[in-house]
């Protein structure tokens, strides 16, 4: 299960936002994000918010649109008490877990009550995120008549024995067909990759570059593995069944990522995402680098509303419990002051194409950076700062010498 949740206020039981938000509110885009946590196998290297059938005693997933159902009421609520301006969804995405573990009609109910509530921007983003052996070409053909419009599927790797160091249980050989059945129906396709797995090659990560190239479709995201303590791959690591990840052999990984995505008319939008046009980023991840307005439903989800951030309690049973009180499942959250607010917005926006703005930070800090080849001269003359491919790699020590 995932690691505690962040250290911050105790979260008043009624969700009241604090004076002031609504102001804050104004000018941003609003968005949501529904966590669904279940899944039929934990992942080794998963250290999500996420559970199997077996740790689900007294949250039924049956039961769970439900409760979902009652966070939107009570959300709705909370912003209208709080004079929120009136804001149409300009994103919804379903996330986990595994979202497509549920009911095609379950996401689609979903969906429908959070239009009903506030409504739908035009050309609003509709997301899910599927794993290639949890849906068909019925279930997809449900989502679009159901109002989605995008699925994000992980496929990581397409090689087997990279798959089962992940604990990852579906046949690389049905991805074409799933993503194929998904485009049949409209919806627009992103693939979600991983490398740098303990035993795989700089091969098997072109064969899996290669594959999710031939699968033409308009977006790519390719991560890092991160080995989470806590989880089961930590510890096959730390017993010395597995190897640590190599931090040279993953620069070389994103390295030949970048080349390749490149030759064939992907270009970076965000640190981690290749698009092949800006009408193909992902707008529902763009909303949390820029810093816009969503609220996150459903157990150990986070929000982020008019400055201020909250996060829900993290088992299904207690978030149930709460809301069947009539109480806000939010454990906790935190008014960043300004200084925090600042780090945080170059924290952010320095992962982006367009990089963060130069104007508060000293000539020095910028002149070392260039001259380091980590941000762009051209950029930074115009006072942007944008990170070179080099500087992509090592972001973090970017932000560390920025703040």
């Amino acid at each position: 299960m995932a690691g505690p949740l962040p250290i911050g206020d105790v979260a008043p039981s009624d969700g009241k936002l604090p004076v002031g938000s609504a102001a804050l509110a104004v000018g941003r885009e609003f968005g949501a994000y529904v966590h669904v946590p279940f899944c039929r196998v934990r992942c080794g290297y998963c250290d999500f918010n996420t559970y199997t059938s077996t740790e689900l005693q007294g949250a039924p997933q049956t039961d769970y649109l439900d409760e979902v159902e009652r966070e939107i009421a009570l959300a709705a609520s909370v912003l209208g008490i709080a004079g929120m301006p009136a804001r149409q969804l300009s994103t919804v995405f379903f996330g986990g877990g595994t979202p497509t573990l549920l009911p095609a009609d379950d996401l689609v109910r979903a969906l429908s009550s959070l239009r009903k509530t506030w409504g739908l921007s035009p050309n609003a983003e509709i997301t899910t995120e599927a794993n290639p052996d949890s849906v068909d070409a019925q279930y997809l053909e449900s989502l679009a008549a159901g109002g989605f419009t995008r699925v994000s599927f992980g496929v990581q790797s397409a090689m087997p024995h990279v798959l089962a160091t992940l604990d990852r249980t579906h046949d690389p050989k049905r991805v074409p067909d799933v993503v194929q059945a998904a485009k049949d129906v409209g919806l627009e396709v992103s693939v979600d990759l991983i490398y740098g797995t303990p035993g795989e090659s700089l091969n098997d990560w072109r064969a899996s570059l290669d594959q999710a190239i031939s699968l033409d479709t308009g977006h790519i995201s390719a991560y890092a593995l991160i080995v989470e303590k806590g989880t089961a791959l930590e510890r096959r690591i730390r017993r010395g069944e597995l190897a640590t990840p190599d931090d040279d052999v993953q620069a070389d990984m994103y390295e030949l990522a970048e080349e390749m995505l490149s030759d064939v008319g992907f270009h970076w939008y965000e640190v981690s995402n290749w698009a092949k046009s800006e009408t193909q980023r992902s707008r529902h991840n763009l909303s949390y680098w820029t810093n816009q307005d969503w609220w996150g439903f459903g157990p150990g989800a986070h929000s982020h509303i008019g400055g201020t951030r909250f996060w829900n309690v993290k088992h299904p049973a207690a978030y149930a419990q709460k809301l069947s009180l009539g109480l806000s499942p939010a454990a906790g959250r935190e008014e960043p002051d300004e200084t925090a607010s600042d780090i945080e917005r170059v924290l952010l926006e320095i992962r982006l194409r367009e990089g963060t703005s130069g104007a508060n930070f000293p000539a020095t800090v910028i002149a070392g950076l260039i001259s380091d080849g980590l941000i762009t001269y051209e950029a930074a003359r115009s006072g942007q700062l944008v990170l070179t491919l080099s500087g992509r790699l090592r972001a973090d020590e970017v932000v560390r010498r920025l703040v």
